[in-house]
C-alpha cells in the first residue's frame, strides 16, 4: 500500500529490517552508544552548529511539541501562538491545559501572517516570552516563513519555538539563521522512520535556562533528558534502531538531495492535479514540500475518492477541521518514487473519470 498520508510513511527495507535487531537493555552501553550516534547524526543533518543539543524522546510529534511549550515557558510570562491551521490550535490547546499565559493570533488558513500584526502583538504585551509557529501547517500544506518570522522575536529578544514535526528533512531550515532557539521533530515523517520517536534541536543556552524553571510535567520535562548518557525512562529500543537508520540513510542520501526529491515531487503532484481541474487551496509561492491540500471535485465524497484510491493501493488523507468535508490531502513524504506518484495519479484520474461518466 502507498501511504499519501503525513506520516506514518512508507520506509525503505532497510530501515524496516534494522527493527529486528537483537534486543538491549536501555541502561547498558549498548543503547547508550546507540542514543549518542542518533543524536551526534540529527545535529549533524539539521543543526550545523556547536550551539545546539539534540534531546531524543519515546513520544509522538505532539508530545514533542508539548515537552517544549511546557519547559520553556517561565512563569508569569506568555506564548504568542501563530494559529493559522489545526496544528497552531493544538499549541494553543497545550498551553491551555497547563494553564499557561498565551496570547492567540487567529489567521487565514491559507496564508502566511502577517508579519506587522505578528510585531504588534510583540509591541503591546511585554509579557510575551516565547513566539511560537508551525513551520509547515499540515492543515492545509501552507509552508509559514519561519526565517522572517524568527528575525522578528530575535529583534524583540523572545525565544523562538518551531514545531517542525512535518517540515524537519523535507524543508530547508538552517536554525541559527532563523533564529530557532528550540524545534520539535518526529521520526515518522520526512525522516523516513516509524511513529513513535521524536526529538527536540535546542540552543544549548535554552537548556541552562529551562533548569530553573519548576518543573509542570514528569516524562516530557526536557531538562531531564539532558543528563547524559542515557534517558530517564525507557525508551522504545527497537524504534530507536529503525530511528538510527532512517539517520543513516537520510545522511547517505543527503539531506539537500532529500530536500530537493519532495520538492520535485510535490510540484509533479501539483501540476497534475491542475491537469485533472482540480483545485489546490494554497498558492504554490507559499506551499510545503511535503502535502498538497485540494478541494474534493463536485461529483464525489471525500469517502468515495478516499476508497476508491484505496482499492488501487493508494492511502489519501482526509480535511481536518471545518475542511474536513471540502479536502482531500496528499503528501509526498516517505520511500516513494516517481513511478508511485505516476500511479497514483493515473488512479486518480481513473476515479474522477468514472464518477463523471457514472453522474
Amino acid at each position: 500500500m502507498i501511504l499519501l498520508n503525513p506520516g506514518p510513511v512508507n520506509v525503505s527495507e532497510r530501515v524496516r529490517q534494522a527493527l529486528l535487531r537483537d534486543d538491549i537493555c536501555h541502561r547498558e552501553e549498548e543503547f547508550y552508544s546507540l542514543l549518542y550516534d542518533i543524536k551526534l547524526k540529527l545535529i549533524q543533518a539539521f543543526a550545523r552548529s556547536q550551539d545546539y543539543r539534540a534531546i531524543v524522546i519515546s513520544c509522538s510529534g505532539t508530545a514533542a511539541v508539548e515537552a517544549a511549550i511546557t519547559s520553556i515557558v517561565q512563569p508569569g510570562k506568555k506564548l504568542l501562538v501563530i494559529k493559522n491551521g489545526v496544528y497552531g490550535d493544538r499549541i494553543a490547546e497545550i498551553a491551555q491545559a497547563y494553564r499557561l499565559g498565551k496570547i492567540e493570533l487567529n489567521l487565514d488558513w491559507t496564508q502566511p501572517p502577517p508579519l506587522a500584526q505578528i510585531e504588534s502583538s510583540l509591541n503591546a504585551d511585554p509579557l510575551i516570552q516565547v513566539v511560537a509557529v508551525v513551520h509547515h501547517e499540515t492543515t492545509t500544506g501552507l509552508r509559514n516563513p519561519v526565517k522572517e518570522i524568527g528575525e522578528l522575536a530575535h529583534r524583540y529578544g523572545k525565544i523562538f519555538l518551531v514545531d517542525g514535526v512535518s517540515s524537519i528533512g523535507g524543508e530547508n531550515i538552517d536554525l541559527a539563521a532563523s533564529h530557532i532557539d528550540i524545534l520539535a521533530g518526529t521520526a515518522g515523517k520526512c525522516i523516513q522512520g516509524f511513529p513513535g520517536v521524536s526529538f527536540l534541536l535546542v540552543r544549548d543556552s535554552l537548556i541552562d535556562t529551562m533548569r530553573t524553571y519548576p518543573k509542570r510535567s514528569v516524562s516530557l520535562h526536557l531538562p531531564s533528558y539532558c543528563h547524559d548518557p542515557g534517558v530517564p525512562f525507557t525508551p522504545s529500543v527497537q524504534l530507536h534502531y529503525a530511528f538510527h537508520e532512517a539517520l543513516a540513510e537520510l545522511l547517505d542520501e543527503g539531506v539537500d538531495r532529500r530536500i530537493d526529491r519532495y520538492h520535485r515531487a510535490s510540484r509533479f503532484l501539483r501540476r497534475s492535479f491542475r491537469d485533472l481541474d482540480l483545485q489546490c487551496i494554497v498558492s504554490e509561492d507559499y506551499a510545503s514540500n511535503t502535502i498538497t491540500a485540494v478541494r474534493v471535485p463536485p461529483f464525489l465524497t471525500y469517502v468515495e475518492l478516499h476508497d476508491q484510491l484505496k482499492v488501487r493501493g493508494f492511502v489519501i488523507y482526509a480535511g481536518q477541521g471545518a475542511l474536513y468535508s471540502n479536502i482531500f490531502r496528499v503528501a509526498n513524504m516517505g520511500a516513494l518514487t516517481q513511478a508511485d506518484f505516476d500511479g497514483f495519479i493515473s488512479a486518480l484520474e481513473q476515479v474522477c473519470e468514472q464518477a463523471v461518466v457514472g453522474r
